[in-house]
């Protein structure tokens, strides 16, 4: 019987293990204004094992739209909320996501945030919410990077997020609500699948890990809730941290509040 709850134990970590956020577009760098296409899905990044709807309440029973979704530039925010548009994602499975679209005219930086309605997790029985910030820069001028917005849950760059270099590092701090969270875990991914947008659904797996600790890393903040993590491939990564949210209740069941934020690496050719 200890051998089967360590078991149950150790499938329940795992499948909340690397469920993130995902806010996507095709490139965090854009030379001059135009519209983009945006996804917003949760998944896990790395495996694809499985998709999740989103805003789903407990039993099943009914599905919230997003609390929010707005952007930031030169310290102007725009609610784009009505933007989004429900849609059926097709990753390991099939789940409730959403695709929104947004004119970047103006140069300098466009930071995103989506803060989703919490979704009930059946397996665990736990609610999770996943607040997610997204910058895309026009034209290379810096504006809005490293703004702090007082989130229940935020990563607040202390680099900036786009113009990194594959073998570059990335540098951020853990708040809840303005305090600095000291010892944050953080799992950090990659986003290991090719997205196709325009048909709502993954594409191609990207890499192989040879271990199962490569898929999901782990690494700690520092007692100001400071982190540094060096980026050994191209791609978008997720830095995801778990649980850093003050609300720990929702609906009367256990909510995780995660900060997640996206960056993108290039290859130096």
């Amino acid at each position: 019987m200890r051998f089967r709850n360590t078991v149950l134990i150790a499938l329940l970590s795992s499948s909340l293990m690397g469920q993130s956020q995902v806010m996507y577009t095709p490139n965090m760098t854009l030379n001059g204004g135009q519209s983009i296409d945006l996804l917003h899905v949760q998944m896990h990044p790395y495996t694809n094992l499985k998709t999740y709807d989103m805003g789903i309440q407990h039993k099943g029973d009914k599905k919230l739209e997003p609390e929010a979704f707005y952007v930031i530039h030169k310290t102007i925010k725009t609610d784009l909320k009505k933007t989004l548009h429900p849609i059926v994602f097709k990753g390991k499975n099939e789940a409730l996501a959403y695709t929104s679209n947004y004119k970047a005219k103006q140069m300098g930086d466009h930071l995103f945030v989506m803060k989703p309605a919490p979704s009930f997790s059946e397996i665990e029985g736990v609610y999770l919410q996943m607040i997610t910030k997204m910058i895309v820069n026009v034209a290379g001028k810096p504006t809005d990077w490293d703004k702090e917005l007082g989130l229940e849950a935020e990563i607040i760059p202390l680099s900036k997020p786009y113009g990194i270099w594959a073998g570059s590092s990335f540098s951020g701090m853990v708040k809840a609500s303005g305090i600095p969270v000291p010892y944050a875990l953080i799992e950090v991914e990659l986003l290991n699948y090719e997205i196709d947008i325009k048909n709502h659904k993954t594409g191609k797996m990207l890499t192989n890990a040879p271990h199962q600790s490569f898929k999901v890393i782990e690494i700690k903040a520092n007692e100001k809730g400071e982190f540094t993590f060096h980026i050994p491939r191209k791609g978008w990564w997720s830095f995801n941290a778990k649980g850093v949210g003050h609300s720990k209740k929702y609906n009367d069941r256990e909510l995780s509040q995660d900060a997640v934020i996206w960056v993108e690496a290039k290859e130096n050719k």
